[in-house]
């Protein structure tokens, strides 16, 4: 009876390099990137997520901590507050027309729309925590523009 041997996997350094960065790439994904970018990402995910109605990705992922904190003082989790809060707004969009950052402060400024209502300009405050941007503001009285460089 002929004795089986394990079949023989042979890579090549390419081919050990190119595990090696499939490895690796989820690991840096997000380093080097520009808090610019950073910003419009936290952005771009709190517009699909109040699209898509995902009030656990707005509170864990996009609204800041303090913010979350004076959601929950109304004695509501933050999810079931942001679901009263945005009830009636039917298909909403957003549009980044300009970001400026100044230390860990950033402010966005936006076109919103959603279906029904008119479109306005807003200002999205968002702040820096840990290695994230997240939204601090949703609306009321805007604050000023950051000046200096970086926007």
């Amino acid at each position: 009876m002929p004795s089986r041997r394990p079949a023989r996997v042979r890579t090549s350094v390419a081919g050990g390099a190119l595990v090696l960065a499939l490895a690796v790439a989820p690991a840096l994904a997000g380093c080097g990137r520009s808090d610019q970018a950073k910003v419009r990402d936290t952005l771009r995910t709190f517009a699909r997520a109040t699209a898509a109605r995902d009030y656990r990705t707005l509170c864990g992922k996009v609204l800041a901590k303090q913010l979350v904190d004076r959601l929950t003082s109304i004695g509501l989790p933050c999810e079931v507050a942001l679901q009263r809060g945005l009830t009636g707004v039917r298909a909403p969009h957003l549009t980044v027309q300009r970001i400026r950052i100044k230390g860990d402060v950033a402010l966005a400024q936006v076109r919103s729309s959603a279906a029904g209502q008119p479109a306005s300009q807003d200002t999205i405050r968002l702040v820096r925590q840990g290695d994230d941007w997240r939204v601090s503001t949703l609306s009321g009285p805007q604050p000023p523009a950051p000046s200096g460089p970086g926007g």
